[in-house]
């Protein structure tokens, strides 16, 4: 056995598709070696902006050995008339490599066929390993890009290739570059080295200051950051994505710190934040009561030597970037929000939907169906308004333009320089929320209100002209903002129907004159899709997939109690008693299938238990009805499984097809008004009993 090792120099990559592309690499050659079985101990991936590695132990010197059976022709066709081996047979050996001597019959389905034997020698691993350039080549990369005369569309150009079996290199070649066992230090501090074994790699580039492992970069960045902490008595929070970057943009990480004057701070924390973050990648540094200093932390590509003149390089870089934000924020500050309404009238939202003036009138008007629906305090309800109808002023200021993360976060701080209502400034910062899969949502209700109406609009809108995510394609980020959607209805136990909700929408683009497409097939697209994120919330709450599937083809009603349905269908079915309720409402279900609605005539009665049941029935809608307004769904449930004995009984003793037309239509009509009842908790059918 051999350890291997591949390293594919190249020049420095966007840091964003490191680590990505190192899992790649390593997938695909896992998968490699488990198709040429060839067996190995470990396998470690490395990764720094000039380099994708991997390192594999215990590699076996050959692969594994076959010892197959082969099928061949029927016996009728393997032998002639005379019984000897016919020209099938012999073809079919000589392809396996074996002689008519080793064919035996074996039955297969009443026939025998022909079968041998067959073993395949595993051929040595040095004589495949070429095969890895072509795994190389056909990596593939979010942007690639050609260099030269060459044809390979890659990451970046291709410097060097460090191919060793054991001390053998492995001959492949890539874009004229040949593999062989030098590889490269760090570009300013080390230099060319070269390997004797792959078991030298980790080791030998940390001599010539390049440290191979991501994991350990990182960990020694965070230790760095922690001991500056601990000196300075600092406390430096950790944003993980910015981590993530800065380790994918160094090979030989040093944290130093540097300082800006004090007077920045009067600019909004999140500007000299984001300022920080986002355009010098540096970690901002707080006090123990979280409040901003005038200081940064920097991650440098290097040792720690002069570490106080690359502070200095480094402080006055971002001074001329924080100098920028102080400038917007007092130019911002000198306008005001009317003027900057009148600008959104310029800008356009879509070209089929209008400008994000014509936006926020629709979400004064949403906001405001959905408020007066709630029932907000008429406060609340002017609130409401107003927060609609500036929500989006900070678009156009100068802050948001070069800071577009900022959108909402610089609406809220003018809106209080400006002297806006302190709720109406606070729910224009909530109206983005969430703005990731796990952000924060909306606190008050008029955030949560505008939230939900600014993202109605946006997919109502889509929908509407026909923008429908497909597949990986979301270019309008509907999906995330559905989730936020059904998020907040649930947070804020929102008693209204999300189909009412999104027939009201639907009306009112239809109105405007913004549909497309036709008002019930808007609908029904949006309702299934509204579905489909409802699915997702059912699968990370352990819901079963039957039940899940039951719930998806019920009405949704309110978003609580409809996931509020569904936990009460997963914890009843460990009740002995819910096989015997599903079955027994599931027959109805069933049946019901086979009549048209129409209206019960108790005159056609013709025995005890149907008019038993009847009476069950109307006693089940009227409590189901009353639990179900208050969001108890547990005892819905249990006004539903009431009419099990009596369905139970009806069965045993009813014949629903009756050869009298008029007596079978009005038992069908009672299946079917009790179908419905039992259908606006769960299409029951769905559920698994055993």
């Amino acid at each position: 056995m051999r350890d291997l090792l591949l390293e594919i120099g190249l020049e420095e990559m966007p840091a964003r598709f490191i680590t990505d592309s190192m899992n790649q690499l390593q997938v695909k050659v896992v998968a490699w070696l488990e198709e040429k079985r060839i067996s190995f101990e470990k396998i470690t991936a490395y990764s720094t902006p000039r380099r994708l590695a991997l390192l594999i132990e215990q590699v076996a010197e050959k692969q594994e050995d076959i010892q197959e059976e082969a099928k061949g022709p029927g016996k009728k066709i393997a032998l002639d008339e005379n019984g000897n081996w016919s020209k099938a047979a012999q073809g079919f050996v000589r392809g396996q490599g074996v002689t008519v001597d080793d064919i035996f019959f074996k039955e297969i389905k009443g026939i025998e066929y022909v079968h041998v034997n067959k073993f395949i020698a595993g051929k040595e691993t040095k004589e495949l390993l070429t095969e890895l350039s072509g795994i190389v080549t056909n990596m593939s990369f979010p942007k690639n890009m050609r260099w030269g005369s060459n044809d390979l569309r890659f990451i970046r150009p291709i410097k060097w290739i460090v191919a060793l079996f054991g001390s053998e290199v492995i001959p492949m070649e890539i874009t004229d570059v040949f593999a062989g066992k030098k590889s490269m230090g760090h570009r300013f501090l080390g230099s060319e080295i070269t390997l004797s074994s792959p078991s030298e790699y980790e080791a030998k580039l940390r001599e010539q200051f390049v440290i191979v492992d991501p994991t350990e970069r990182k960990n020694l960045i965070r230790m760095q950051m922690k001991e500056l902490e601990n000196e300075k008595n600092w406390i430096i929070p950790v944003d993980e994505d910015l981590l993530e970057e800065v380790n994918n943009l160094v090979e030989y990480p040093t944290a130093l710190f540097g300082s800006f004057e004090s007077e920045f701070l009067e600019v909004p924390a999140e500007v000299l934040i984001t300022s920080m973050k986002e355009h010098q990648r540096y970690f901002p540094v707080t006090n123990k009561d979280g409040e901003l200093l005038p200081h940064f932390i920097a991650i440098r590509n290097g040792d720690s030597e002069y570490l106080e003149n690359v502070a200095k390089g480094n402080e006055k870089v971002l001074r001329a970037r924080l100098s920028d934000a102080a400038f917007f924020y007092d130019k911002d500050k000198a306008g005001s929000i009317d003027n900057y309404l009148e600008k959104l009238e310029t800008i356009v939202f879509h070209e089929e939907l209008g400008t994000i003036g014509d936006k926020v009138r629709r979400l004064v008007e949403i906001s405001g169906t959905l408020a007066e629906q709630l029932q907000l305090e008429e406060g609340t309800q002017e609130q409401t308004k107003r927060t609609a109808e500036i929500c989006k002023f900070d678009l156009v200021t100068n802050m948001v333009y070069e800071f577009p993360e900022l959108q909402g976060i610089m609406g809220e701080k003018y809106a209080r320089i400006f002297g806006e209502d302190e709720l109406v400034a606070a729910a224009i910062n909530e109206h983005y929320m969430p703005r990731s899969a796990e952000g924060d949502l909306p606190q008050s209700e008029v955030g949560a209100v505008v939230s939900v109406a600014d993202k109605l609009d946006t997919i109502v809108g889509s929908f509407g002209i026909g923008l429908i995510p497909t597949g990986s394609q979301d270019p309008y980020a509907l999906r995330r903002q559905a989730s936020g959607i059904v998020s907040i209805l649930f947070d804020t136990k929102c008693p209204l129907s999300l189909e009412e909700i999104l027939s009201g929408v639907v009306n009112l683009f239809a109105e405007k004159g913004l549909l497309k497409r036709g008002k019930e097939e808007v609908l029904a697209d949006l309702l299934s899709f509204f579905k489909l994120r409802l699915k997702y919330v059912l699968q990370e709450k352990g819901i079963s997939h039957d039940i899940i599937s039951a719930m998806l083809e019920a009405p949704v009603g309110d978003v609580p109690t409809y996931i509020s349905r569904a936990e009460t269908l997963q914890e009843q079915r460990t009740d002995e008693s819910f096989k015997g309720i599903i079955e027994s409402l599931s027959r109805v279900c069933n049946i019901a299938k086979s009549g048209e609605a129409g209206t019960i005539d108790e005159f056609l009665f013709e025995q005890d238990v149907e008019k038993e049941l009847y009476t069950a029935y109307t006693q089940a809608q009227a409590q189901f009805d009353t639990f179900m307004k208050q969001g108890d769904s547990r005892q819905g449930f249990q006004a539903l499984a009431t009419l099990q004995p009596v369905i139970d009984a009806y069965f045993d003793n009813v014949m629903v097809m009756a050869e009298d037309e008029k007596v079978k239509r009005n038992r069908l009509t009672q299946m079917i008004q009790i179908a419905n009842l039992i259908t606006q908790f769960a299409n029951v059918n769905d559920i698994i009993v055993k």
